[in-house]
């Protein structure tokens, strides 16, 4: 009787340590979660590595982007997507081509109030480790999807304690590819041109560009 008694006690104490764990892990998430939706806008300089050894893939890349509000600049492999509040324009000067797209709400508009909205339904948390990334502490947090159909194993979230930005996301695939983007700078606030959202077609329709409406 004494030992199930101890067990209990183990199990408990266990679970407890699990629950405490989980909610840090949240309430850490959450906190930068408030801390994007207070700036104005957002300029991040990013590096991303793609990495599969079982497919032979080891890649590295660079880009950036500028959020403010809805409205973002994403610049990336040569490309630029342009969300201007109501359409989303993508050029790609490798093609002389520019896509034109209705966006709704309802999709997965870039914005500073939905960067971290995907971990609030659906996922568990983890405290995962710390790291000290030249004399910055860098804690990790893991959210796993709960649901299995998922092609997303877990990600993990590294966040700079001391601003409470994210400085690294590694993303693992169900197909062993590991996606990791670090976050080489990060800027708030920045003075904006007031046509840095406006797209102007008339001026890609002059040099040739090819005009995809969908």
């Amino acid at each position: 009787m004494k030992k199930i008694y101890i067990a209990c006690l183990i199990l408990f104490a266990t679970n407890f340590a699990i629950a405490q764990n989980s909610q840090k892990a949240k309430t850490l998430l959450d906190q930068v979660y408030t801390n994007v939706k207070s700036y104005k806008n957002i300029y991040v300089d990013f590096k991303i590595a793609l990495h599969n050894s079982e497919a032979g893939i080891n890649q590295e890349t660079k880009g950036n982007v500028t959020i403010q509000g809805d409205k973002y600049l994403f610049n990336y492999l040569g490309a630029k997507q342009l969300f201007d509040g109501s359409k989303v324009y993508t050029v790609v000067p490798e093609n002389e081509e520019v896509t034109i797209e209705n966006k709704s709400e309802e999709e997965n508009t870039v914005t500073p109030s939905k960067m971290l909205t995907f971990y609030k339904t659906g996922h568990t948390y983890d405290w995962d480790i710390l790291q000290n990334v030249q004399g910055r502490k860098i804690q990790f947090v893991k959210v796993t999807p709960i649901e299995t159909n998922t092609e997303i194993q877990s990600i993990l979230i590294g966040i700079d304690v001391g601003t409470k930005n994210i400085y690294k996301i590694i993303e693992t695939g169900k197909n062993s590819t590991k996606t990791t983007i670090t976050v080489n700078s990060f800027k708030t606030d920045q003075p904006l041109s007031k046509t840095l959202f406006t797209f102007d077609e008339s001026k890609y329709k002059n040099d040739g560009y090819y005009i995809i409406r969908n």
